[in-house]
């Protein structure tokens, strides 16, 4: 059968690349890709945006696509299943109605307080001065939120009420996220580690891939503006057998339940980001109904079970019969980005060293773009390269390894990846 990823970015590629592992697959068609996806064996970039929904199923019909995996938040949210399911096509992804859960914050927030799924605090705004005099009667530190899709840039945790203030008012002009912005959540400051926990769903039973964790902030040590991730790692030490028990009895399966019992079938991915206080008390800080990006990386490094045919299965609700395999070493990645993201960054920098190998490691393309015979940047988060080890410090070391040979102009990464992980093992050897 013939497979078709719809996405170009670096959790497309890390898709991409692991179905075309699969012996069902003859071709993975990948819509529009990227040039890391054009390199990969069994796999064929198309050009087609994510967007134009009646040209990627007339290419699915053309193709005999047999499966359809969809891996950004964009099409989720416009409904390219509910399209895709009036044309008769297999397509992976969570209806429009379901895509709500990260469409939306305040249907979000809305949700897990009706069903009494773990989370922070609240309120939602349209008038700025509602939201500042809610700012100012909680105090900081305070989150706030777009509503809308913000390409995982629209969260501000301030740390001071004019922090906070500036954060709601920016948001609500809509200078700078649009119509993303134009109803906030200022929600409750939840301390702790956090953690990513991404499930696969039939829309009865809800299988766990390996936690990750992922690094949000730009700089060192968690400090600077939020991003879409600069890295992540897999397994997160955080989350113990007993947490993961926790998360599973008190967040997957009554989300995954609640759904249901709002009339809303939830098949696809669903990734919750949590927040894990001193207690091993996990809250939900937010749903994505797709596989994280930079997790995907890590996460399909380390999975052994056949993508493809877990996909298949959540859509014929066979879940129950499959058991999921992961690789017992560690995989942590590292995202190269361009200097200034996720704020002002030039793109169309030729990027060297791309061709060099390091052992236990494999390199991801995100946001870039060919130009005859070179490879050049064409985003904020640029590549991805992912090193795999026996320990968390193992993996570390092989993936800087191979970052230290790539460059391109004001390239920049955070050179900390997985230091939660390797203190731990530096503690608990």
């Amino acid at each position: 059968m013939n497979v078709l990823v719809v996405g170009a970015g670096g959790r497309e590629h890390a898709l991409a690349w692991k179905a075309s592992q699969s012996t069902r697959v003859e071709t993975v068609f990948v819509a529009p890709g990227n040039p890391g996806t054009a390199a990969e064996s069994g796999c064929q970039n198309v050009d087609i945006t994510v967007d134009d929904f009646t040209a990627l199923a007339n290419f699915a019909v053309s193709k005999d696509v047999g499966l359809t995996i969809v891996g950004p938040e964009g099409p989720l949210v416009a409904g390219i299943r509910d399209f895709f399911d009036a044309r008769g096509l297999r397509c992976f992804a969570p209806s429009q109605q379901a895509a709500q859960l990260e469409g939306s914050k305040a249907f979000s927030k809305e949700f897990l307080s009706r069903h009494d799924i773990p989370t922070g605090r609240y309120e939602t705004f349209s008038s700025l001065a509602d939201a500042e005099g809610y700012i100012r009667a909680e105090g900081a530190p305070i989150v706030i939120k777009a509503d809308g899709l913000a390409a995982g840039k629209g969260v501000v945790v301030a740390a001071t009420v004019d922090e906070a203030v500036d954060a709601a008012r920016t948001m609500l002009s809509g200078e700078r996220f649009g119509d993303a912005g134009k109803e906030i959540v200022v929600e409750e400051f939840l301390a702790g580690e956090e953690a990513s926990f991404i499930v696969v769903s039939d829309g009865e039973v809800a299988l766990p891939f390996a936690s990750s964790q992922d690094h949000k902030a730009r700089d060192v040590g968690d400090t600077g503006p939020n991003t879409g991730g600069m890295g992540a790692y897999s397994p997160a030490p955080v989350v113990s057998d007993d947490i993961h028990r926790q998360i599973m009895e008190t967040i997957i399966d009554p989300t995954i339940q609640g759904m249901d019992a709002d009339g809303i079938r939830y098949q696809g991915f669903l990734y919750a980001g949590l927040m894990i206080d001193n207690e091993g008390v996990a809250k939900v800080i937010e749903f994505n109904c797709r596989f994280g990006d930079p997790e995907a990386q890590p996460v399909m490094m380390r999975l052994e079970s056949d993508l493809v045919e877990l996909c298949q299965r959540a859509l014929d609700t066979e879940l129950s019969t499959v058991e999921l395999s992961f690789s017992e070493e560690m995989a942590l990645g590292v995202v190269l980005a361009s200097g200034g993201y996720p704020d002002d960054y030039k793109t169309g920098h030729e990027i060297r060293g791309l061709v060099q190998q390091v052992d236990g490691t494999k390199l991801f393309h995100a946001g870039t773009r060919t130009d005859k015979a070179r490879v050049l940047t064409a985003g904020g988060r640029v590549l991805c390269v992912v090193g795999m080890g026996g320990s968390v410090r193992e993996a570390q070391a092989r993936a800087y390894r191979r970052v230290e040979g790539i460059e391109w102009k004001d390239m920049y990464y955070r050179r900390d990846i997985g230091y939660r992980a390797v203190r731990r093992e530096t503690v608990h050897p």
